[in-house]
């Protein structure tokens, strides 16, 4: 999924996606989240971010099209991959992330 969200062109993109494959997951957000801090193991390259979240559009929306919430990537100061958020607007919390259809972010999956 940060591969697809990372596909945007913006400033700082291409290094942010040299660090995925040094990027790891450390922690979640609660014991029922599928947000999660990340972690980049050096070396990696900087990014220089003007501000900590990605500046992408990644809506999340139902199988009927329906806005359900976005993935907000955040980094550390702008130069790492910091968390991986879904910020949704439904009454239920998500039980996993969105998967990629056509393109899109869908969930439920």
């Amino acid at each position: 999924m940060l591969e697809h969200i990372l596909s945007a062109e913006f400033v700082g993109a291409s290094q942010l996606r040299s660090q995925l494959d040094r990027t790891e997951v450390i922690a979640t957000w609660g014991s029922d989240s599928v947000s999660v801090d990340l972690q980049v193991r050096k070396p990696y390259e900087h990014a220089a971010l003007p501000e900590a979240l990605v500046p992408v559009d990644a809506q999340v929306h139902d199988p009927s099209g329906a806005y359900v919430g976005e993935i907000l990537v955040w980094t550390d100061r702008g130069a790492t991959l910091a968390a991986l958020e879904f910020a949704w607007v439904t009454d239920e919390m998500p039980t996993s992330l969105p998967a990629i259809v056509e393109g899109q972010l869908s969930w439920p999956a």
